[in-house]
């Protein structure tokens, strides 16, 4: 399960693994936040060998994990676990040592907080949006996108859809079907890069997205379709009702709802989807 987590409102990628039940987190992350090197590739290197213990202790316990890169892709990404970073972030000379350590100390901790109680996993998300400055309607409409997502995959997994590419494909699908671009077109349209695209909409962009996937989900509960083909056809369907009722709301205001707003002009405009043409 990839998950980007907040260090005083910086991102760290990080993987949970359900084999060693521990998360692991981009050591090259860490290194950028904690030293502000503007490589933090090359400060690592330096580092493993300015300290040959620390090179060796890396080298025999941190492992590469596949993480999403700046551009989308999974690429492996020399990782550790919160008990690992204590030890390494003892070599860095790093006035933010101290308060990563109490923040490596939380993460441990909430994750097995969590493992007893999921809404816990709800509760963080919403803190995290909030830092980020997020408005509280936005916020409510995009946990609820994350429900509904997990209920269309839950349904795609049962079809014997297969996790990674064929879910990509079929989102795609469906986003191109409800919104009248792909991904790609949708992410460069509000000048995105590596960026997480459903955090990037307005609110009314989030709600039509959640109609889309909860309308696929009901009709693949209908239909039961068996394999990727066949729920092609479905996402499509259930895309179809989200299209029509954009439509449907953009000829009753005149105003495109498919919105050039990003994150950085979301927070507090959220009244504000005034759209493309004026």
């Amino acid at each position: 399960m990839d998950e980007v987590k907040l260090f005083e409102n910086k991102k760290i990628r990080s993987v949970w693994s359900a084999e060693t039940e521990e998360w692991y987190l981009s050591l090259v992350d860490v290194i950028g936040i904690l030293t502000d090197s503007v490589n933090p590739t090359d400060y690592l290197k330096k580092l493993r060998k300015r300290d040959e213990i620390l090179g060796e202790y890396i080298g025999t316990n941190c492992p590469q994990i596949e993480m999403l890169t700046e551009t989308g892709k999974k690429r492996k990404t020399l990782s550790a676990t919160p008990k690992q970073l204590f030890r390494i972030v003892q070599s860095i000379p790093s006035k933010k040592a101290e308060p990563f350590k109490l923040w490596l100390a939380e993460v441990a901790n909430d994750r097995l907080n969590e493992m007893q109680d999921p809404e816990l996993t709800i509760d963080r998300a919403m803190l995290a949006y909030r830092a980020l400055g997020y408005s509280e309607e936005w916020i409510n409409t995009r946990l609820q996108s994350i429900q509904f997502r997990k209920e269309l995959t839950d349904q795609w997994k049962k079809s014997g859809v297969e996790e990674g590419l064929e879910y990509a494909i079929l989102t795609n699908l469906m986003t191109k079907e409800w919104s009248g671009k792909t991904v790609a077109q949708y992410k460069s349209f509000k000048g995105l890069k590596k960026e997480n695209l459903r955090d990037n909409m307005t609110s009314i962009e989030l709600a039509l997205n959640i109609l889309a996937e909860a309308s696929a989900t009901e009709i693949s509960k209908t239909k039961n379709p068996v394999g990727f083909n066949q729920s092609q056809g479905v996402a499509l369907e259930g895309a179809k009702v989200a299209k029509d009722a954009r439509k449907s709301l953009e000829q009753q205001t005149g105003t495109s709802v498919i919105s050039p707003l990003n994150a950085k002009e979301l927070p507090g405009r959220e009244d504000s989807i005034r759209q493309i043409g004026e």
